[in-house]
């Protein structure tokens, strides 16, 4: 019988990645959007759009609400950083850092893990390519792993210790586009932009579709989603 994993798929290039990755290794997959209050929820309906084509065995969209909480510039009214320089954007934890969201999209991870008896969560986090983000270092999911074994019922009666891939975590964005390429990702229906026009359209000025172009443009390929006329991505 194939073994489970539970995906994270938030819709994004990395994330649809890994689903490949996931794929390519066997699991039947159990894919795990959130809905929590992000400015570009566009990128739900491109995770839905993923695991459509991926096939994926169930793709539950959860909702929790961190407009609330608020903190960042994806959940709050707070203006997205636009053409940062690379060294601007490897010096500190960008303003899109939204609190603890790793930490409670693999809580929710964790728990549909145990209910479906999986013993692989998949995460697309980066320590390359990740815009300063402390919840995508590996120290980070090392720590989270053995949490999860010390918390769960799997583990501590059954010695079912569950393990976090993170394939991605030492690539470079150009790498990522490279492998999903390899494993045939349609990366036109991937949503990068943390602040899309009103129909969707990538901005080209954030410091995700700064990371994504570069990444395109390393593979000496275009990126196949269309972006605002007017755009002055920083490269």
């Amino acid at each position: 019988m194939t073994q489970p994993a539970i995906v994270l798929l938030s819709g994004g290039l990395d994330s649809a990645t890994v689903l490949a990755v996931a794929q390519l290794e066997g699991y039947s997959i159990c894919a795990l959007t959130f809905r929590y209050g992000q400015r570009h929820e566009f990128e739900i309906g491109a995770a839905r759009r993923i695991a459509e084509r991926a096939q994926v065995d169930r793709h539950v969209i959860a909702e929790i609400d961190l407009r609330s909480i608020g903190g960042s510039a994806l959940t709050d009214d707070i203006e997205v950083p636009k053409n940062r320089s690379g060294e601007e954007m490897g010096t500190g934890i960008p303003i899109t850092y939204v609190p603890a969201r790793n930490t409670i999209f693999l809580s929710y991870a964790l728990a549909w893990a145990e209910a479906t008896k999986a013993n692989a969560i998949f995460i697309g986090v980066n320590a390359l390519d990740y815009s300063g983000y402390p919840d995508c270092r590996p120290e980070y999911i090392e720590a989270f792993e053995a949490m999860a074994n010390l918390a769960t019922k799997a583990a501590v009666e059954g010695g079912e210790n569950l393990k976090i891939h993170t394939p991605l975590i030492h690539l470079s964005k150009a790498e990522i586009v490279k492998k999903g390429l390899d494993l045939g990702v349609d990366y036109s229906l991937t949503h990068t932009c943390y602040d899309p026009g009103p129909e969707g359209t990538a901005c080209g000025e954030c410091d995700a579709c700064h990371l994504r172009l570069k990444g395109f443009e390393a593979n000496g390929i275009p990126d196949p989603i269309p972006y605002l006329a007017g755009a002055k991505p920083n490269r």
